[in-house]
């Protein structure tokens, strides 16, 4: 009971003031009873239909992701952006998604393998599961019966083939095609394909009988018919001048570093009914001028021959995309490849490690323009300011940017059209000897090795007639190492 000077006091302030607060006295409980008073939330998912990739970190609910089944309701394009640093889970998830997608019928996957390891590229485990022979790019056995993918090839239409030659010599020398150089190409296509009727866009079955290739280009270069330059009123040899630096550009895919994988009939048998076509380019240098040159003809060769209007779902993963991206004159084939998603149902997915990497580059509109495409964006650990750099090109919210520096192994932020969640990537024991790509960095590898040295240490043992047990520190037994890495789990490749 307050005393008569404190009431008096109160009833004062209350005049003055108005009603006072009652204060509460603090109570104990554990954390087990008071979460009851709060009640449970979390934000909406994206619905129970298509692939599992894992789990939501804050809510531990399942994560399911599918654009094909998004596309239209919450998504806009079905395209997909991956982004962070190496060894955090990029491969792993992009293994998992694409084998989990496999599960349907309808769908269909090419990837394009820029990363090797033990001579082969990443992809090349996946693949012999699948009972599939990835198609190997390599200069060095190209001559020797290798894989050829012809820029003529008769199922590229006219412009196509020609728009693809342009690519190639721009790419190739950093700069646009001037108008007589352009002239002269065109001519000397249009020369050639009336050379080689069988290899028209029709194939009608007339003419030659074979497909024109990159060394009857150079050679109508070299050598213009008269009739072209008459055409246009101008003087053979200006004709033959005009086009030389474009003969110089694609004599290297004839003779130069890239010879043979370009310049011949395409290779029979390419199965591309498959459902997962993998083309390795690990044996090609990532930091060369020939990684775009493929990504090009390798683009456009399956904007002509594998996307068709058969209803199928198809997933079209680039590693080491900021080839394309980074590259004007590749990205816009890419942009026009990408608007193809809506139509035919292709969806693109780019794996890039730091944003940087193309926002700032030499095709800063055109990599804004295929960024915009990407509805989704998955967003690994990155350092500080390259996460402030990510969000603001991004338009992530500020409490996502705060947290990708902290990001663990197989964590990511998922933005998909708005709806941002972190995100725990689970990989099954099935799937883990997979999509590894690191090998010789994990237990696993790590394990291999230890058992190699214990049975040649074993064998040189045997061979003088020391004991195996003997040895005063002993070494490791390979089965426990091997079963000790089996039941470690792990949800990162």
């Amino acid at each position: 009971m307050l005393d008569p000077l404190a009431a008096v006091t109160d009833a004062f302030t209350s005049l003055l003031f108005g009603k006072v607060e009652t204060t509460r006295l603090p109570v104990r409980t554990s954390t087990g009873q008071a979460q009851a008073v709060y009640l449970p939330t979390a934000a909406p998912g994206l619905g129970d239909s298509g692939v599992i990739i894992g789990r939501e970190v804050y809510s531990g609910k399942g994560y399911i992701y599918d654009p094909f089944q998004l596309y239209g309701q919450q998504l806009p394009a079905p395209h997909w952006l991956v982004l962070g640093e190496s060894g955090n889970g990029k491969s792993a998830l992009e293994k998992t998604y694409v084998l989990r997608q496999l599960r349907f019928r309808d769908r269909q996957v090419v990837v394009l393998d820029a990363q090797g390891e033990d001579g082969v590229g990443e992809w090349n485990l996946i693949a012999q599961q699948l009972g599939i022979t990835p198609i190997r790019l390599d200069p060095m056995s190209a001559r020797e019966g290798g894989t050829v993918l012809n820029p003529l090839d008769p199922a590229i239409t006219t412009t196509g083939q020609l728009a693809l030659l342009r690519t190639i010599i721009e790419v190739a020398t950093g700069r646009g095609l001037d108008e007589r150089a352009g002239f002269a190409l065109k001519v000397a296509h249009a020369a050639v394909l009336d050379q080689y009727g069988a290899a028209s866009a029709e194939g009608d079955g007339s003419g030659t009988g074979r497909q024109p290739v990159l060394t009857d280009i150079v050679e109508q270069l070299r050598h213009p018919e008269a009739e072209s330059a008459e055409s246009m009123n101008v003087d053979i040899d200006d004709v033959r001048a005009w086009g030389l630096d474009v003969a110089l550009v694609l004599d290297r895919l004839i003779d130069g570093d890239l010879r043979g994988m370009f310049d011949g009939p395409t290779t029979v048998g390419i199965d591309l009914d498959a459902p997962l076509i993998v083309f390795d380019l690990s044996r090609i240098d990532r930091n060369s001028i020939a990684m775009p040159i493929l990504m090009a003809i390798v683009g456009v060769w399956l904007e002509h021959t594998w996307i068709r209007p058969d209803r199928r779902k198809r997933i079209f993963l680039v590693e080491e995309a900021w080839h394309i991206i980074n590259s004007p004159f590749v990205a816009q084939l890419f942009q026009r490849l990408l608007k193809f998603g809506r139509r035919l149902g292709l969806s693109f997915v780019a794996v890039v490690h730091h944003l940087s990497d193309v926002v700032d580059g030499a095709a800063a509109k055109e990599a804004a323009a295929i960024l915009k495409m990407a509805s989704t964006r998955t967003i690994y650990a990155q350092k500080a300011d390259e996460a402030r750099a990510t969000g603001r090109v991004l338009g992530l919210p500020r409490w996502a940017v705060e947290i990708i520096p902290t990001l663990t192994p197989g964590i990511a932020v998922w933005d998909v059209n708005g709806n941002v969640q972190v995100v725990k990537h689970l990989v099954t024991d099935a799937e883990r000897p997979l999509v590894y790509t690191d090998r010789a960095m994990t237990e696993e590898g790590t394990a291999r090795e230890l058992a190699a040295e214990a049975e040649a240490a074993e064998r040189a043992h045997a061979a003088i007639g020391t004991p195996y047990a003997d040895e005063p520190y002993g070494s490791p037994d390979p089965s426990e190492s091997s079963a000790s890495s089996a039941s470690s789990e792990s949800t990162v490749a």
